[in-house]
């Protein structure tokens, strides 16, 4: 499956922060979102890096409690995973693997499009166990033939 396909059937959007916001802030939109990574930028479309729920942990681990009103510019993630939608879904699940990371921009050409997360990658793979589960009962079975 193409990755264009998962972001077009996610139907969500991407959630961006400005880079002058605080952690604080940030943290606050995950929960009012129920997500754990947004994209960083200036522009829609466009960005300059992301933070995720690992970062901001990271940043109290190192700075302590002056963490939570540091920029996001100071903790964000500038070494982003992409993929383009037209990449296949083993490879999305290649650079999590390789790079250990749970959340890939999706661009299309210079645009960023949607992010993949490992859960949409386990939901997928998933339905996908599923389908093929019933296939094979139905073939068993020689049922829902058409």
């Amino acid at each position: 499956m193409f990755v264009g396909e998962i972001v077009k059937n996610k139907g969500v959007g991407v959630i961006a922060v400005t880079p002058d916001q605080t952690m604080v802030e940030v943290l606050r939109l995950f929960r009012e979102n129920n997500i754990g990574f947004v994209v960083v930028s200036h522009l829609p479309g466009q960005y300059l890096g992301t933070l995720s729920e690992r970062d901001c942990c990271n940043a109290v681990a190192e700075y302590g409690a002056k963490a939570a009103m540091m920029r996001v510019a100071d903790i964000m993630n500038r070494g982003v995973a992409t993929c383009s939608t037209q990449d296949m879904l083993p490879f999305v699940m290649a650079i999590m693997t390789e790079r250990r990371t749970r959340h890939v921009l999706v661009t299309d050409g210079d645009d960023v499009v949607g992010v993949v997360s490992i859960g949409d990658v386990v939901k997928h793979r998933l339905d996908e166990a599923l389908r093929t589960e019933q296939d094979l009962h139905d073939y068993i079975c020689g049922t829902n033939y058409r």
